[in-house]
């Protein structure tokens, strides 16, 4: 019986240090620090389209999701403001080739006639004005005026006397014919206004806008019929073929991590399949990036740092924002 006491409690303490074994074990892989992963994700070159004209939009060529290609036009813009300047575009070319056809054909008799009778009515208003000024100084001598009002009356005189000399000119060049540097002006007019209308032409094609590359429609911003001003994005068109991987990285994880080297990424959104990728950019994030500080332990602060891999080979259904493992 005593033997059997001895039996059942050395099981017993068998069992307790099997316990207190098993317990222990588990606390200490329990407590020990998990792997920590340097997790990133991807991200593409994304191109906002917007144009140069402002307008309302029209009409889309294409949905959010849809594939276009380089050169294909994305969207119709309206704008009355640029219709509205060809329109006044044409009318200055109109005016322009008259004033040229004229310069080239020389005056007709009416408009000589028109002309020497500007000429003589201006010299009438010029003696007039010459009389007024020659009584207001004499006024003026004897202190009966003020100064401004004799100033008033010589500006007054000295405006007649350059109109006179200009009705003058006109009358001269219908008469003579106009001049070679007239002709000359006529002609850059002409060609002034085509450089207009030319300008105008531009701001029309502007109205439609193409993709600037391959790839997909991330986003359309504005809906059909509201109002977008100049440089406004109006759609996102994102390049999936060109993508990378960027990661935040510690900066006592970054050790081994060089430029140029390659390395392996998992993706959890491609069935946790692994890609080479290689490294292509590391730099130092902001301050504000810091993640942690370690100064009450003796240690120091921990720095983030930018780092970019880029796939060695294009990886099929790779999407931005999926999640990325770099593998070391």
């Amino acid at each position: 019986m005593d033997k059997q006491k001895e039996g059942s409690l050395l099981l017993g303490i068998v069992a307790l240090l099997a316990v207190v074994v098993i317990v222990a074990l588990v606390g200490i892989f329990a407590l020990q620090p998990e792997e920590e992963l340097i997790q990133g994700e991807a991200e593409a070159s994304e191109y906002r389209v917007s144009g140069k004209v402002p307008g309302r939009i029209e009409m889309y060529m294409y949905e959010e999701g849809d594939i276009v290609k380089k050169g294909d036009t994305l969207v119709a813009i309206y704008s009355p403001e640029v219709e509205a300047k060809m329109e006044q575009a044409q009318a200055a070319r109109e005016m322009a080739e008259a004033v040229n056809q004229k310069a080239k054909n020389g005056a007709q008799r009416e408009q000589i006639t028109g002309a020497y009778e500007m000429w003589q009515k201006a010299k009438a208003g010029e003696e007039i004005y010459r009389k007024s000024y020659e009584r207001v100084s004499a006024l003026y001598d004897k202190g009966v005026v003020s100064a401004q009002k004799r100033d008033e009356v010589e500006a007054q005189y000295k405006a007649a006397v350059a109109t006179t000399k200009a009705a003058k000119s006109q009358y001269d060049m219908a008469r003579n014919g106009a001049r070679q540097e007239d002709k000359e002006a006529a002609e850059a007019q002409v060609a002034r206004v085509d450089g207009l209308i030319k300008e105008v032409e531009l701001a029309q094609a502007e109205r439609y806008l193409l993709s600037p590359c391959d790839g997909e429609v991330s986003e359309r911003f504005p809906k059909p019929g509201e109002l977008v001003g100049q440089g406004s994005p109006v759609m996102a068109i994102v390049d999936l073929n060109d993508a990378w991987f960027t990661f935040s990285v510690r900066e006592d994880m970054l050790e081994g991590i060089k430029m140029g080297n390659q390395y392996r990424v998992r993706i959890p959104a491609l069935g946790n399949m692994d890609y080479p990728v290689r490294v292509t950019h590391i730099k130092a994030m902001g301050t504000y990036a810091t993640w942690r500080t370690t100064k009450q332990n003796g240690g120091y602060d921990v720095r983030t740092f930018d780092v970019k891999c880029r796939p060695v080979n294009p990886i099929q259904d790779l999407r931005p924002g999926m999640t990325a493992i770099l593998l070391q």
